[in-house]
């Protein structure tokens, strides 16, 4: 899984906030701006533990859906749909790499519902640089690592994410200006339609 736990990067943002002007985000507060986050389209780039680096665009269609697409030299993407995870590498003619949702940090922002005051579920609540701090993990597999948010609060916004798997190995990705309220077909996420489509053509 320490592949996927590099691919399933983090989003994180660079703000200028002022920490006199920002105040901790309640639970319900956030676990509400998941729940209206309908779709959201952004560029990146992540950090991974060992130093390198990657860039590419993001889109996240709430619930249960985000595609990652990596830009060169990697062009790898990575598509959440299904209730799977699919990585698909396109300079290889092998079939895609796939994961259950579920076993990845993922799950708990693209669920149909997020709550965030579930028991054992939030393991740090706090403020830093003038953002809310969350770090989260799946309370039924607490093995497989946390997540950890930021949030602006005015607007209320996500600003970091930063994945730590089971090794305490972490990622880390910034994001450009966030695009929401986007129209996406269902297409765009589909694992078979893209395996169709990356299948050899026969002469």
């Amino acid at each position: 899984m320490k592949q996927l736990r590099h691919i399933l990067a983090p989003l994180a943002l660079v703000l200028s906030v002022s920490p006199a002007l920002a105040e901790k985000l309640p639970l319900s507060a956030i676990s509400a701006y998941f729940n209206g986050l309908k779709t959201a389209e952004t560029d990146f780039q992540q950090i991974n533990s060992d130093g390198s680096t990657a860039a590419g665009r993001l889109i996240i269609y709430r619930p249960g859906r985000m595609r990652f697409e990596y830009g060169p030299p990697e062009r790898t993407l990575v598509l959440a749909s299904g209730g799977q995870v699919a990585i698909f590498d396109t300079k290889s003619n092998q079939p895609p790499e796939q994961y259950p949702l579920k076993k990845t940090p993922l799950n708990l922002i693209l669920e149909q519902r997020v709550d965030l005051a579930r028991a054992k579920m939030v393991v740090g609540h706090g403020e830093a640089n003038g953002l809310t701090i969350v770090t989260a993990q799946d309370p039924e597999h607490p093995e497989l690592g946390t997540i950890q948010m930021a949030f602006s609060s005015n607007p209320v916004a996500l600003r970091q994410w930063i994945v730590t798997d089971e090794t305490g190995s972490q990622t880390t990705v910034k994001l450009g200006a966030m695009k929401t309220g986007e129209s996406y077909p269902s297409s765009l996420f589909s694992i078979n339609s893209e395996i169709q489509r990356n299948k050899p053509r026969r002469n």
